[in-house]
């Protein structure tokens, strides 16, 4: 047990370098496509229960992490047992690293569906997409130990917040045509 629990503790960094540079990527993208300052997001009708602007970054800031942290451990844990020549735990190593990539084009996604595209509506179906992905993300990291698919919940209510907000500005704004 010494010994795989080490090994597991090895990975570890090199998982958080790709899991953090793949998040920040995720990231990077989302930062870019917004233009809270821009015409087109002032002329919308928003809900008087929409958080402050200055939330957004904090909030997402704080997911992020927890997200790039969350799925190392994952991935980690995954490389310890399928580096025992388990057919199972490869399996779920290349099943989460799926999941957890499509959530990030998915995060990634709603940001230029939103922003660039300017759609809520569409932006509202591809945040329950997101929501769904979230959750699932959750779901499988609490398969490998429940504390690692808790510290994704913030994450999932989130995503599920922001398909309501955005559902929210699509039924305030009927005549956006994208």
């Amino acid at each position: 047990m010494v010994t795989m629990r080490s090994r597991s503790n090895s990975t570890f960094p090199a998982r958080l370098v790709q899991t953090g540079a793949a998040t920040a990527a995720a990231a990077a993208v989302g930062v870019l496509a917004a233009d809270p300052d821009g015409a087109w997001y002032r002329s919308l009708v928003l809900p008087s229960w929409q958080p402050p602007r200055a939330a957004f970054p904090i909030v997402w800031t704080g997911l992020y992490a927890g997200l790039a942290v969350t799925s190392a451990a994952v991935l980690a844990r995954h490389d310890m047992e399928a580096g025992s020549g388990s057919a199972k735990a490869q399996t779920h190593r290349s099943g989460f690293q799926r999941a957890f990539t499509a959530n990030l084009v998915l995060n990634a996604g709603w940001s230029v569906v939103f922003w660039r595209v300017r759609n809520p509506r569409l932006a509202s179906l591809e945040a329950a997409v997101l929501a769904a992905s979230t959750i699932d993300l959750a779901c499988r990291a609490a398969r490998e130990d429940g504390r690692l698919g808790a510290s994704l919940l913030p994450y999932a209510a989130w995503t599920v917040f922001a398909k309501v907000l955005t559902s929210a500005i699509a039924r305030r704004n009927p005549d956006l045509r994208g």
